[in-house]
């Protein structure tokens, strides 16, 4: 169960990524954080009467940890896109923060077999692949400017789901609560900083609210299956495939062409999921 949940949370934060990354096109970053994730507040609390549990303080002080470490990541890799070269700075930080949880996992006891061991591997490179738009030859003259804040999202992405994985199995998604109350608080505080407007064209909407009940959808999927039985090396590892299902929407919603290194990512995450979860 644990495996099914993080692919679908895979499949959803990808789908999640893309609407968002259209929305991106008609109104401000800013503005498209901080409504998506308000969005996905309220389709939270929502249904957490249904799906919510009793959490203690230390349960929700985890997930306020889970949300300022989500939102500073998304701020940091918008915000080096925006500056850097896209071909390094995605493939750059998709592999940190599919390696983060792998590793954590492990150092904190997590024991998988041989071929799940294999699979996390290849699932790494995958996600490397996928995202290279332009072609892994283009890491070769990252420069060091360009490739420590893509480090650092993608740290920041992997601490998430960390964080997520440490509230108790009872709480539920109430957690998620305190991670989207602290990551829409964070994100309000920058915007007002920067002086930067939070008020989108009409068009665009639409796709915000989507794409915030999308990643809420993500982030909920990821908790339960933390929740379930299951090493977080793997749960994390394939939750991290989530470029794949933003790369086949672009291509069959927006007609992009796929360069050879993106085909090979797709089949080689197909084998890495396989290998995990045989």
């Amino acid at each position: 169960m644990a495996v099914v949940l993080a692919l679908a949370s895979a499949v959803v934060y990808g789908a999640a990524d893309f609407l968002g990354g259209l929305a991106s096109r008609r109104a401000s970053v800013f503005a498209v954080v901080a409504l998506s994730q308000a969005a996905g507040l309220v389709a939270l609390l929502l249904v957490l009467p249904w799906l919510g549990g009793p959490a203690t303080g230390t349960d929700l002080a985890w997930g306020a940890a889970a949300g300022l470490a989500g939102s500073t990541g998304l701020m940091i890799f918008f915000r080096t896109l925006a500056t850097g070269v896209m071909s390094v700075v995605a493939p750059t930080t998709a592999v940190t923060a599919a390696a983060v949880p792998v590793l954590v996992g492990v150092a904190s006891g997590d024991r998988v077999g041989v071929p799940a061991t294999v699979g996390i591997v290849l699932a790494l490179g995958a996600v490397a692949l996928v995202s290279a738009e332009q072609g892994l030859g283009a890491l070769r003259s990252a420069r060091p400017a360009a490739l420590l804040p893509a480090l650092l999202a993608g740290s920041a992405f992997g601490l998430f789901f960390v964080l997520l994985d440490q509230p108790a199995e009872e709480s539920r998604l109430t957690p998620l609560v305190a991670a989207r109350l602290s990551s829409v608080a964070l994100v309000l505080v920058l915007a007002a900083t920067a002086r930067r407007s939070l008020r989108p064209p009409r068009s665009a909407l639409p796709l915000i609210a989507v794409s915030g009940v999308g990643d809420m959808a993500a982030n909920s999927l990821f908790l339960l299956a933390t929740q379930a039985p299951g090493p977080l090396a793997v749960t994390g590892v394939l939750a991290s495939l989530y470029p794949v299902s933003t790369v086949v929407l672009a291509q069959v919603v927006l007609r992009e062409r796929l360069a050879g290194t993106q085909v090979a990512g797709l089949a080689v995450a197909v084998v890495a999921i396989v290998l995990i979860t045989s």
